[in-house]
Formats: C-alpha cells, sequence, structure tokens
C-alpha cells in the first residue's frame, strides 16, 4: 500500500513540472512500476484501476503515457511462461481501458486487442492495416497537367497563405488574384475553390476571407454548387466531413451569400431518412421499455443483454455522418439563430438537440443571451461565478437586459432544447433562478410555466441524482400556487415521458429499478433502501412514486417501512408526492371495482398520507382542496384521507369503542385527554397541528370542510346512496360523522379565540343560509360560547376587581347572559313558533351549548392519570440501565404533566362550580307552566334529546348526565319520570332508523340512564334522597307550577320498583321484536344496544332467559347467512351468560303484589298487551277458538263493572305509551281477588300438559287457586246468573268485537296511533276557552270504545292471548316516527275540530255508561276525584304488563313471553 501511494504521489508531483522529456520518462517509470506490480500479484487489481483512473486527470498525454506502458507491459509478458501473469495483464489493461480506443489499437499487438474485445478478429485487422497503408502511401494522384500552369495555383495559395496581420486587406489580395488569373490562364471557378479551401485551412480569419469572397463571386448559386460539391465528396462512408467545411458554410450562410434552400438540398441524410431513423428510435425504446417491464427467464435476458450490447457496439463504430446537424453545430456556434431554428424546424422535436454536441453548442448561445440580465437579477447575494464573453458576431441575438428581452429568443432556444439542458447543469440552474427573480417581478407566468413543462423538469429526469438541481427547482416552484405546481406535475407524470425515446427508456429503467427496491424494502434495511429510494427520487419523482402508491394499495404492511425510508427525499419530492397521492385516490374512485377493494385501496392511502404528512414538512392544500372538491362532487369515500390526517398530525381520534375510563378522561381538559382519553398517544404533535392549521386558515378551507361534511351527511342518503347497499350508506354515514367531530374537535382546540370566532358564523346563520343541521351547528358554535363567555368573564374580572368566590359567580353569569342573549334570539327563527309554546329558547340554547366538561369533574380520571405519571417515575428511577440525562429529563416530563393535569383539574373544579350556579339560577324560567308536561317532555326528547345522544359517545354520556341534572335541580315544570318512561317505553324506532355508530351512542346513551335508574332502584334510601321530595317524581300534574313538599302526591319507592321492571319489560319486548324481524339493520342496531346496556340490563331472570332464547336463534339462523350478524350475536350471548349470576328473580326486583288492572278493554288497549300475536301460536289460536270464546264470556261477566260518571272526571297524565287507568278503591281490589281465583280455576282445566314454562310457577298458581277457590265459586256464580245475556245478543256482540278487531288490526298495521280520548284533572279547574284553545292541560287517557263496555271486556282475553307478541304501532300521545337522520317525534294531537267532535263522542259515551252504571257509590266517586299513587299512567302501564306477563307464563312457552 506504501508503494502504491508512493506512486500516485510521484506521478501528481511529475506532472505539476514543466520539463516535458524527463517528466515523460519518469511519469512512465512510475506507472511501469505500478503495472508490474500488478502483474506479479502484488496489488489488487481494481484497487489499481482506480488509481489510474484517477491519474488520466493530471495530463491531457496521461492516455498516451499509459498506452506506451501497456504496448512495453504486452511484449514482456507475451514471452513469459506464466499464463497468471499474462492473464493479470489483460485483465488489467481490460479493467482501465483508455479512451479513445484508437490509441490503443495503434500500440498493442492485434491478438491482444483481440482479447481485450477491442477488435473481432485479428486476422481481419491486420488485412485492414494493409489496405489503408497501400492507399496512403502507393497510390498516385490525378492531375490535369495539359490546360492549367502549377505555377499559377501555387502562386495563388502562396497569396492566400500569407500573413495576413499586416497591413494586407481582401481588396490587395483580389487585385492580385484577378493578375493570376489573367496571367496564367486560370479557372475562375478552380480559383474559387481553392479560395474556400484556404479558407476552410484558415477558418479563424473570417473578417479577411468572407470580404474577399463577397467581392470576388459573381452568382451566389454557384458558390453554393461548389460548396456542395465538397459536401458531396465527404458524403462516402469512410469519409467524414471537416469540421472547417461546416464552419465556412456556415459562415457564408451568416453573411447572406448563400441561401440556406440552395445548400440544404445538397446536405445528407435526406430528410425522410431523418424521419424514418427517429421513429426507429422510438419503437427500439419501447421494446426495452416493454422488455424492462416483462417477466423474463434469466437465461434468456442474459442473451437479449447481450444483443444489445452488440447493437450499441455497432453504432458506436460506425456514427452516422449528418451533415445536416455538422452544419446546425457550426450554426449555432457563430450565433446564427435564425437559420439554425430553419434546420431544426425541418426535424422532428428534439431530435437535433437530442446529439450531445448540438445541445451544448445551443446551451452555449443560451449563456451568452442571458447573461447581462443573469448578472442583474439572478446571481444569488455571495456568488461571483465565471464571467462569460459575448460572441464577435454583431448579427448574433440580442443579450437580455430585462425579463421582457427573454420572450424575444431565450424561451424559444430553451423549447427546443427541451430535456437536454440536462447537458447544462449550470444553464439549468441559471434558468431557474432567473426564474425566481421573475416572480418578484410578476411577469411573463405563463411563458415560465411553459418552460418548467417543456425544458426544466424533463431536463431533471436525465439528470442522474442531483439532489442540488431539485431542491434548487424547488426555490422557483414554491413561489407558484400548488394548482400549478400539480399541473406540472401532472404533465411530467403522464405526457412527458412519452416524447422522446430517451425519456421512455429512463421511464422504464426507473419502473425496473423501483420494483428491485420495493422488493427487498422491508423494517430492517430501511436506512439503505431509504436511500436507493432518494437517489431514484431525485430525478423521476413522479415515476418512482406512482409505483410505490401502486405497491402500498394492495400491501398495507408497506406503509411502515416506506414511510421511514421517505427521510433522504428533497422538498421538491415531497410535494411531488402530496400531488401523487392526490391522484391515486381519484384513480382509486373511477375504477370499476366493488366497494369493499375501493375501500381497501382508500384506506391504504389514507393511511399513508396521515403518516408521510405528519412526519415530513409537505404542503397540506393540496390534498384538503382534494377533500374539499370531492365534497362539492357529492362524494364522501375520501373524507378517510382527512379523518387520518387530522388524526396523525393533531393526535384527536375518533372511535365509539371507548373503555369507561377513557370515556370519563374525554369529559376532562385538554391535558387529560391528550393522557387518558385515546387509544394510541400521539406525541409531538405541536408542530404538525401547527401546520395543518396554517394550511386551513391560509386558504380558507375551516369552515368549508365544516358545512360541506355537515350537508353530505344527508346528501350521502339522499343523494349519494341510492343505488347503494343500504350497509354501505350507514358506514358512509359514520365515516362522513365521525370525520366532522373529529374535525371539528380539532379546530375547537387549536384554532384561537379570534380566529375561530372569525370564521364561525352565528347559529342562525349556519341553520337558515347554509343549511346546516342543527346539532352539527351547535357542535360547531358550541367552542365560540365558550370561548365568548371565558373572554367577556376575564374583561368583567380586569374591570372590577373583586376576589370573594360569590363576586368572581356573578360575574360569570353575567358574563352568560351578554353572550348567550343574542343566542336565545336566534334560536327562535330555527323553530316554528309552536315549539316555543312548550320549550323557552333559553333552555334549549343552554342543552345545546354545554358540554360534559361543563357538568361534572371526573376526579377519579385525574387521579388515575397522575398515579400513572407517579409509578413511570419509579420505574425510571428504579431502572439502572436509563443513561442520567435520559432519567432526568423524563423525570421532569412526567412532574411537569402532573403539574398540567392537577391545574387542569382545579381550573375545572372552579369552572363547573359557577356553570352549576348559572343553571340554579336559570332553571326557573326553562319550562312554561302553561304547557302539558308531556308536550313539553315531547319536544325535548325531539329536539334535544335525541338528537344529540346520538352525535358523539361524549353526548350520549352528557344527555343522560343533564336529564340527572335537571332533576337535581328541582326544574319546575319537568316530569323525570315522564321522561325516562319516553325513553325507555319503545326503543324499535329509534334503534332501527340508527347507522352502526349512532346505535353504540344511543346504547351508551340507554345505559348512562338505566345506570341512574338502577341506583335509585337499588337502594330506598338512596330514591328517598334523590327521588322523594323532587318534582320531576310527582303523580299529580296541575296547571300551575307545583316544587312537590306533599307526601301523598310523590311516588313512593316499591311503586317506582314496578315503574322500573315496567320498563324493562319494555325493553325486552322491543328487542325481541327488532330480533324477529330478519332485518339486518334492526338485527344489527339492537344486539349493539344490547351490548352497550349489558351491565344495567336484563336484572330480572325471566326476562334474560327471554333474550337468550331469542338471541340463541338468531345465533342458529345468522351462522351461514349473515357472519357479522352471527358474531355479534355469539358475542352478545356469552356477555349475557356471564351476567346470568347478577339476574335476580322477578320478586326479588320488585314486590310482586299486582296493582289494580284498569277496566278499559284490551281490544281497545295500545299498551303490550294489545299486540298482534305471533305467527307461530295461529293454528293454537284457530283449534282453541271455541275455548277463547268461553274465556272470554267468563271474563267479561268475571271482570266487568259498572263504570260511574265520575270515571270521567279522573285525571289523566300522558304517558309514552298513552294508556291510563283509573284510580282503583279498596271495593275494586278485593272484587279483582275473587275474579282472579275465579279465573284461575277455570284456565286450570284448560290448561294442557307442558303449556306452563316453570314448575315453580305451577305450584304456585295451584296454591293461590285452593286458597281463593271458594270464594271466586261464591262470587261467580250470582254475576253470571246476573249478566247473563241471550244468544241473540251475544252473537250480535261477537259480530261487532269481530268488526272492532280488524279495524285495530288495520290501524296497527298501517302504523297509525290510536286516538286516545282526553279526560281533564277535577283539581285543574281551566276555563273552557283555554280548552278550545288547544293549550289545555288535559291529557290522553284509556281508549274508548264505540260498543257497550260488556261486549268489549268480554274479548280483552281473547286479544290478549292472541296479540301479545307482534309488536304494533303503539298508541303515544306524541307518536313515534324516525327517519335515517332526524328522529322526529310527532305529537298525535288532531286539530281542533277533530278534538272538538272526540270531546263531543267521549261526552256521550260517559252519559251512556253513567245510565247503566248507577250502581256506584258515592264514595267510589269522591275517591276518583283525586289520583293516588296507584292512579299513575306509567303504574297503570306496569300493571297491565304483569297482567300479559302473567298469562302469558300460563297459557304460553317461555320463548313468546315478550
Amino acid at each position: 500500500m506504501f508503494t502504491l501511494f508512493h506512486s500516485v504521489q510521484l506521478c501528481k508531483n511529475l506532472a505539476e513540472k514543466n520539463d516535458n522529456d524527463s517528466t515523460i520518462k519518469d511519469i512512465q517509470s512510475a506507472l511501469y512500476e505500478l503495472c508490474w506490480h500488478v502483474i506479479q500479484g502484488n496489488f489488487k487489481l481494481d484497487l489499481a484501476a482506480s488509481v489510474l483512473s484517477d491519474m488520466m486527470e493530471l495530463r491531457d498525454d496521461m492516455a498516451s503515457i499509459l498506452a506506451d506502458v501497456f504496448c512495453i507491459l504486452d511484449i514482456e509478458t507475451s514471452s513469459l511462461e506464466e499464463k497468471n501473469k499474462r492473464d493479470h495483464y489483460t485483465q488489467l489493461v481490460g479493467a482501465c481501458l483508455v479512451s479513445p480506443y484508437a490509441i490503443l489499437k495503434e500500440r498493442l499487438d492485434p491478438e491482444t486487442l483481440e482479447s481485450l474485445g477491442l477488435i473481432k478478429q485479428a486476422h481481419q485487422f491486420n488485412q485492414k492495416i494493409v489496405k489503408i497503408k497501400t492507399k496512403l502511401f502507393y497510390k498516385q494522384q490525378k492531375f490535369n497537367l495539359l490546360r492549367e500552369e502549377n505555377e499559377g495555383y501555387a502562386k495563388l495559395i502562396t497569396e492566400l497563405g500569407q500573413d495576413l496581420s499586416g497591413s494586407i486587406t481582401s481588396h490587395l489580395v483580389l487585385e492580385s488574384i484577378k493578375s493570376l488569373i489573367g496571367c496564367f490562364n486560370l479557372d475562375p471557378n478552380r480559383v474559387l475553390d481553392i479560395i474556400l479551401e484556404v479558407y476552410e485551412c484558415r477558418s479563424d480569419q473570417d473578417e479577411f476571407f468572407l470580404p474577399l469572397i463577397k467581392s470576388y463571386m459573381c452568382e451566389p448559386l454557384t458558390l453554393c454548387h461548389i460548396l456542395g460539391f465538397k459536401f458531396k465528396f465527404n458524403q462516402e462512408p469512410s469519409e467524414e466531413t471537416p469540421t472547417s467545411l461546416y464552419h465556412i458554410a456556415a459562415a457564408l450562410l451568416h453573411h447572406n451569400l448563400i441561401e440556406l434552400e440552395d445548400l440544404y438540398v445538397h446536405l445528407m441524410p435526406l430528410d425522410a431518412s431523418i424521419v424514418e431513423e427517429h421513429k426507429r428510435e422510438i419503437t427500439e425504446a419501447k421494446q426495452i421499455a416493454r422488455k424492462l417491464t416483462m417477466v423474463v427467464v434469466p437465461s434468456e435476458k442474459t442473451e437479449d443483454k447481450e444483443r444489445e450490447k452488440e447493437k450499441e457496439e455497432e453504432k458506436n463504430d460506425k456514427p452516422p455522418d449528418n451533415q445536416k446537424l455538422g452544419l446546425l453545430e457550426a450554426l449555432l456556434r457563430i450565433g446564427d439563430w435564425h437559420h439554425a431554428q430553419s434546420i431544426m424546424d425541418q426535424m422532428p422535436a428534439f431530435y437535433a438537440t437530442s446529439h450531445k454536441a448540438i445541445a451544448l453548442a445551443l446551451c452555449q448561445l443560451v449563456h451568452l443571451t442571458v447573461e447581462p440580465l443573469y448578472r442583474r437579477a439572478g446571481v444569488p447575494k455571495g456568488a461571483k461565478g465565471c464571467v462569460m464573453r459575448p460572441l464577435r458576431n454583431k448579427r448574433a441575438p440580442r443579450p437580455a437586459e430585462s425579463f421582457e428581452d427573454l420572450r424575444r429568443d431565450v424561451f424559444s432556444m430553451l423549447c427546443y432544447l427541451g430535456p437536454h439542458l440536462s447537458h447544462d447543469p449550470i444553464l439549468f440552474a441559471k434558468i431557474v433562478r432567473l426564474g425566481k427573480g421573475f416572480m418578484k417581478e410578476d411577469t411573463l407566468l405563463s411563458c415560465f410555466l411553459s418552460v418548467a413543462d417543456q425544458v426544466l423538469l424533463p431536463s431533471l429526469s436525465l439528470m442522474e441524482c442531483n439532489a442540488c438541481m431539485s431542491e434548487e427547482l424547488w426555490g422557483l416552484f414554491k413561489l407558484f400556487p400548488y394548482q400549478h405546481r400539480y399541473r406540472l406535475y401532472g404533465q411530467w407524470k403522464n405526457e412527458t415521458y412519452t416524447s422522446h425515446p430517451l425519456l421512455v427508456k429512463v421511464k422504464a429503467q426507473t419502473v425496473d429499478r423501483a420494483k428491485y427496491i420495493m422488493k427487498r424494502l422491508t423494517k430492517e434495511n430501511v436506512k439503505p433502501s431509504g436511500r436507493q429510494i432518494g437517489k431514484l427520487s431525485h430525478s423521476n419523482p413522479t415515476i418512482l412514486f406512482d409505483y410505490i402508491l401502486s405497491q402500498i394499495q394492495w400491501y398495507d404492511n408497506l406503509i411502515g417501512p416506506v414511510v421511514d425510508s421517505l427521510k433522504y427525499l428533497t422538498s421538491l419530492n415531497y410535494d411531488v408526492m402530496a400531488c401523487i397521492l392526490a391522484q391515486a385516490l381519484h384513480s382509486v374512485l373511477c375504477l370499476p371495482m366493488a366497494v369493499n377493494v375501493t375501500n381497501m385501496l382508500t384506506n391504504s392511502l389514507a393511511s399513508l398520507c396521515g403518516a408521510v404528512f405528519r412526519k415530513y414538512p409537505i404542503e397540506l392544500a393540496g390534498l384538503l382542496q382534494y377533500v374539499t372538491n370531492t365534497l362539492k362532487a357529492g362524494k364522501s369515500f375520501d373524507l378517510l384521507i382527512l379523518k387520518e390526517v387530522v388524526q396523525k398530525m393533531a393526535g384527536i381520534e375518533i372511535t365509539d369503542e371507548m373503555t369507561s375510563e377513557q370515556m370519563e378522561a374525554m369529559t376532562g381538559g385538554e391535558q387529560l385527554k391528550a393522557e387518558g382519553g385515546y387509544f394510541g398517544q400521539i406525541r409531538n404533535t405541536k408542530k404538525s397541528s401547527q401546520r395543518l392549521k396554517d394550511a386551513l386558515l391560509d386558504h380558507e378551507l375551516a369552515l368549508p370542510l365544516c358545512l360541506l361534511m355537515a350537508q353530505q351527511r344527508n346528501g350521502v342518503v339522499f343523494l349519494e346512496g341510492g343505488e347503494k347497499h343500504l350497509k354501505l350508506v350507514g358506514k358512509l354515514y359514520d365515516q362522513c360523522h365521525d370525520t366532522l367531530v373529529q374535525f371539528g374537535g380539532f379546530l375547537a382546540s387549536n384554532l384561537s379565540t379570534e380566529d375561530y370566532i372569525k370564521r364561525v358564523p352565528s347559529i342562525d346563520i349556519l341553520c337558515n343560509q347554509f343549511h346546516t343541521p342543527h346539532d352539527a351547528a351547535f357542535f360547531l358554535s358550541r367552542p365560540m360560547y365558550g370561548h365568548q363567555i371565558l373572554s367577556k368573564y376575564d374583561e368583567l374580572k380586569k374591570a372590577e376587581k373583586g376576589n370573594r368566590q360569590q363576586q368572581k359567580v356573578h360575574k360569570y353569569v353575567a358574563a352568560c347572559e351578554l353572550v348567550m342573549s343574542p343566542v336565545h334570539e336566534a334560536v327562535v327563527s330555527l323553530h316554528p313558533p309552536r315549539v316555543w309554546d312548550d320549550l323557552r329558547p333559553q333552555f334549549y340554547a343552554t342543552f345545546w351549548s354545554l358540554t360534559m366538561y361543563d357538568l361534572a369533574v371526573p376526579h377519579s380520571a385525574y387521579d388515575r392519570e397522575v398515579k400513572k405519571l407517579q409509578a413511570q417515575v419509579k420505574a425510571i428511577e428504579e431502572n439502572p440501565d436509563v443513561p442520567l440525562n435520559k432519567k432526568k429529563k423524563e423525570k421532569e416530563r412526567c412532574t411537569a404533566l402532573q403539574d398540567k393535569l392537577q391545574e387542569e383539574e382545579k381550573k375545572q373544579l372552579e369552572h363547573v362550580q359557577r356553570v352549576l350556579h348559572r343553571l340554579k339560577l336559570e332553571k326557573d324560567n326553562w319550562l312554561l307552566a302553561k304547557s302539558t308536561k308531556n308536550e313539553t317532555i315531547t319536544k325535548f326528547l325531539q329536539l334535544c334529546l335525541f338528537p344529540r345522544c346520538i352525535f358523539s359517545a361524549i353526548d350520549a354520556v352528557y344527555c343522560a348526565r343533564f336529564v340527572e341534572l335537571v332533576h337535581q335541580q328541582k326544574t319546575p315544570n319537568f316530569c323525570t319520570l315522564l321522561c325516562y318512561d319516553r325513553v325507555f317505553s319503545d326503543i324499535i324506532y329509534t334503534v332501527a332508523s340508527c347507522t352502526e355508530n349512532e346505535s353504540r351512542r344511543y346504547g351508551r346513551f340507554l345505559c348512562c340512564m338505566l345506570e341512574t335508574v338502577t341506583r335509585w332502584h337499588s337502594d330506598r334510601a338512596v330514591y328517598e334522597k334523590e327521588c322523594g321530595n323532587y318534582p320531576g317524581f310527582l303523580t299529580i300534574f296541575r296547571a300551575t307550577g307545583f316544587d312537590g313538599g306533599n307526601k301523598a302526591d310523590q311516588l313512593d319507592y316499591e311503586n317506582f320498583r314496578h315503574v322500573v321492571h315496567k320498563w324493562h319489560y319494555k325493553l325486552t319486548k322491543a328487542s325481541v321484536h327488532c330480533l324477529e324481524t330478519g332485518e339486518y339493520t334492526h338485527i344489527r342496531n339492537i344486539l349493539i344496544v344490547l351490548t352497550k346496556i349489558l351491565p344495567c340490563y336484563p336484572k330480572v331472570l325471566n326476562l334474560g332467559q327471554a333474550l337468550e332464547c331469542r338471541v340463541h336463534k338468531i345465533c342458529q339462523e345468522e351462522k351461514e347467512k349473515r357472519p357479522d350478524l352471527y358474531a355479534l350475536a355469539m358475542g352478545y350471548s356469552g356477555q349475557l351468560k356471564g351476567r346470568k349470576v347478577h339476574m335476580v328473580p322477578e320478586n326479588e326486583f320488585h314486590h310482586k303484589e299486582q296493582p289494580v288492572r284498569s277496566a278499559t278493554p284490551a281490544s281497545q288497549q295500545n299498551g303490550p298487551g294489545a299486540t298482534a300475536k305471533p305467527a307461530g301460536n295461529a293454528s293454537k289460536s284457530e283449534e282453541g277458538a271455541g275455548e277463547d270464546a268461553d274465556r272470554s264470556k267468563e271474563k267479561s261477566q268475571g271482570t266487568t263493572k259498572p263504570v260511574t260518571k265520575a270515571n270521567s272526571t279522573a285525571a289523566k297524565v300522558t304517558t309514552s305509551n298513552g294508556n291510563g287507568a283509573t284510580n282503583s278503591t279498596k271495593a275494586i281490589k278485593d272484587r279483582d281477588d275473587k275474579e282472579k281465583s275465579g279465573k284461575e280455576k277455570k284456565e286450570k282445566k284448560e290448561k294442557t300438559p307442558g303449556s306452563t314454562p316453570e314448575t315453580k310457577g305451577d305450584s304456585r298458581r295451584e296454591k293461590q287457586r285452593d286458597e281463593r277457590g271458594a270464594a271466586g265459586k261464591e262470587e261467580r256464580v250470582p254475576r253470571e246468573g246476573k249478566e247473563k245475556t241471550p244468544k241473540a245478543d251475544r252473537d250480535k256482540q261477537k259480530a261487532e268485537e269481530k268488526s272492532s278487531k280488524e279495524e285495530n288490526k288495520a290501524k296497527a298495521g298501517n302504523g297509525e296511533p290510536q286516538e286516545p280520548t282526553r279526560e281533564r284533572d277535577p283539581g285543574a279547574k281551566e276555563p273552557k276557552s283555554k280548552e278550545k284553545g288547544g293549550d289545555r292541560s288535559a291529557v290522553s287517557g284509556s281508549l274508548k270504545s264505540p260498543v257497550p263496555r260488556s261486549e268489549s271486556a268480554e274479548s280483552e282475553r281473547d286479544h290478549k292471548r292472541r296479540k301479545i307478541d307482534t309488536h304494533s304501532s303503539p298508541s303515544h300521545s306524541s307518536s313515534v316516527k324516525v327517519s335515517m337522520h332526524h328522529i322526529n317525534y310527532i305529537s298525535v294531537a288532531r286539530s281542533t275540530s277533530r278534538e272538538r267532535e272526540m270531546d263531543k263522542k267521549e261526552s256521550e259515551n260517559i252519559r251512556g255508561r253513567s245510565k247503566e252504571k248507577k250502581t256506584e257509590t258515592e264514595k267510589d266517586r269522591k275517591d276518583r276525584k283525586r289520583v293516588s299513587i296507584g292512579g299513575h299512567p306509567v303504574l297503570r302501564e306496569w300493571g297491565r304488563c304483569y297482567s300479559t306477563i302473567q298469562s302469558i307464563s300460563e297459557n304460553a312457552n317461555l320463548e313468546y313471553v315478550i
């Protein structure tokens, strides 16, 4: 190694000396010594070859010196016997072949040349040498010695060849030439030819010869013929046209001594041949590209490569002598752009500049043209640069002094140059820098865009791995709007690579190399693969990224390695990546593929977008505008991109599958959300979220994206989802909604108060002008209200300094009034005026403007996160492997987070206290006393609770918490019991109208509501404390406000347990109905809801068993049909079995002493006892028709009691199902006990073995029958005699009963709620005018039958057994009518005329019944004037449910209990 270094150093020193002879000899000795060591095997061949190649640059004649050394070694090694030394010599020469090869061909033996591959055969080479020598040395020249005298020509040549530096001018020489022609009789054309010959030899004397020829020549055509003859002479295959001839032709053309059209016909090859050659090159390039993309067997591949190599060698051996291109080069060298442009126009595009010499000549001309302007406006600060001298030719293009001058010649030159500007990177940089300067002056934008499209980007593709040029070009491109940039990138990718054979080859090679890299890319080799990707992307990023994205779409496990490997990209490459991503996303949507495939490809690209944009500084404007444009077009697939970008860049995660701990953390401040609210804690999002925010604000996309997403939710269903599957429509709706929630959360947490208020309009403008749904409008406005209140609160605190807590609270309330007063006025326009008859705008705005952050402090979540951080600190301290500096850093981070969390908890606690105080002051003005409780609850559910509880998981918890808070605040005129009853009584329509994610939120809402109910149900003390003296649990509602306090008016604990059991029964009934429909949406949603409410429901054993049987049936039916439903059902079934140990028998859940049932006929009820019988029991119903008739008759005889006029005045309270019952007295209770014993005895006789579900129930009922059998028998006999009806009357009753049944079935089948009657509370004496106005406190009670009461009561038992298991539309006082997006609970209250008609019918029925029932005592009427606890409509509903359960358990299997 020392010798090698010594040799290299010696050669460098010798190369710097001036003494040529001694230096050459010393260099030869050093090279000889070096090569001999290689031949001996002392030095490595590759090391020596690299050293020799480096030494070639030391001197211009170093190649010749090295060839002499090789010649000597060739002679020496050929005589050696050791073949290995000869092989070493051959390998050495082959490793460092001297260029040009002609030197080696001169010095080495033919055999050696043959072994090196420089010649094909040594024998043929020797023959060729002999022929050439013969031609040179032995062939005689022909002379015309007869006519001309050689002396004259000799004198002519002497005259022309003299020294022209003196005072000799062309005029003097011309006079001498004329004398010689006349003296020696010389041919003038021959003289002209000799003048041209001498000019050719002295081509630097343009100033002398051009005036001479111009003065001598008579006709331009003659001169053109002589030049054409010279060009013709050099068109032989073995001849090569000299450069000097091109020069004199160009000079003559430039000075207009000849015409280009006259000379052009003498030049070869023909234009047609040039066109054919160009087409052939394109075809060959496409073939090469096709071979690179084809899968070829390795052996075939090597053969193809060898053939291609041979063809290239043949081309290199005999380059075509194109005289047109030679003349073109000469014209460019002297600056004749006009004639050069004319020649290039005759050829295919970029054909001329594809030859390097012409490209360099044109680049040189551009250099000279732009030099003055570049010096003024393009040279960077601190750069010197090489000053270029202008051409001496005055006819050359004028140098550009301003940007307008570039339009004259420079732009056209660059367009002719095209992609071959790659030959001159310096000129490339100059043009780019001029572009930067031009952008500052803001002119000629279209010209520079054309140059970038046609010249700069194609030239960059032909530059090999030039990162500097890429960064330089980005300096220009970043000044363009992204629309111009993306257009340029699109043309670069789709059009540029087809314009030239070289670019076709480059594209194929890039794809081939990209395949090679991607096949080997793994997590382990990210760094080396990333470098290769970086090198490849500097020149051809569009092709590379297009291929990478195509792979990622199908193999998403490449996302991680690819993202990590992109760290070696330039800024231009990152921008190109963003553009190609947008194109790929658009192309995916345009492909005719299945939806699931499209969704998979979009998911992969969206994940890549999120990861890439977070990790690297890529401009987001283009991608965000793309998403905005797709939303404008009514397409929501690409919202997944925005969702991923926001999640990765801002760390905001949206999921409905949150744990209870995460949900609790999400109710806290921003720090608590980041620490405990998301599954994956994405840290260090400050910079990336700032970039996203800046992109949104700079391009004004924040509000448009929100509004478009809010509008697109409905568009998914009504516009986009017309031909799509319902499941897909639900997925798209959920995706749109989740992205809106996520994006709105990002804006709320990242935008400043001023930015947010500036961009979000008022609520009435959002809803009325932009047609934003109300829930989304309040979601966007809610942070604005919070910001405004806090800022106003701070202003008031600063204005009046006071530290007392009470003063702060009053200031906060004042700030809320100032901010929310305009909102209260604005929300009035959102709904019809009749809405505000039941709700106050203040209550409506308060509900929609608050969040869980305002209502409660998650102390346990804060404590949990603080303990986690403390545990981390402890683990760090105990870990000995962690360095001290890292320990210190981590401990500081954890300690800082603890302090932030504790400070945030304290801040939230103060805020919640202020909010609760504000609500306490406002609650008295929330609800109107004049409105009915039912209408109030209806509007509250319709406009507030249901729309918000399905908006997000946090909103679901908020809704449940808000209802509890309104109850705890003892809000006047708010019936908590009625609200809960309406929520639980019938969930079928709500569940059926939800999407998958909405059903999860709705289930979470129901679970939170059930948690509150279960807490009250589980402990009497808790119930008495939280509900006992609250107005929400009143059982008497008056028209005037009433705050409770009378214990007799409150619902007691045991009756509340009855009500809770009724709610559980209703949930079970609705769940079984949804499971039995067979509809995919119904089954999926109810299974999701049941899974969510599993902690609180079912609690009763028989209800749980009913659910378990139905879910088990679903598992069996859907196992092969719909696997997703099967998976849901199996999951719920397993969890339900696990919860079985927590279920209790019914008698433990509530006291089973049954409340007295209403005497209202079952055929007219719309409660759970009036539902249709399942199809499975149809045959049983037909077979037992006679028995059913007998039982109906017996029941009518045993239970029918005269009802007096006082029944019409009993107070009614509207409930969720519209059923009411009159108050029962002690006499009725005694009578019903006797009737029950007689009925059970009768049914026991008719019952078949195995019809009861449980033996326990059999023994219980038998015992009851024995105890009360005698009394029932005595009671039944006189009543049968007293109320017996003639046969003709019974037939008439049956006919009327049948018609009544058909009417009820028709109403139930049409989904029409049956019209309830209206009764008034005698304690609330309202004027008649108020009733007519529709603002009465009268509420719906039990339905009145058009037939006599005894006739309708006869069919009660029959209807219960026939219709118990099929759900019909319940006759709510406000019927539930649900669409996919708006859950509208529309009141069933008829018009004023219809109400009057019903009142009239009601009064007639009451008068008729009062005549038949005069036996009712005065005591009964007095008792019925006041509604007792048993008269509450919720309890009456429970009574009917209880009766239904009893009858079912006696007459049906457990499977049909509900």
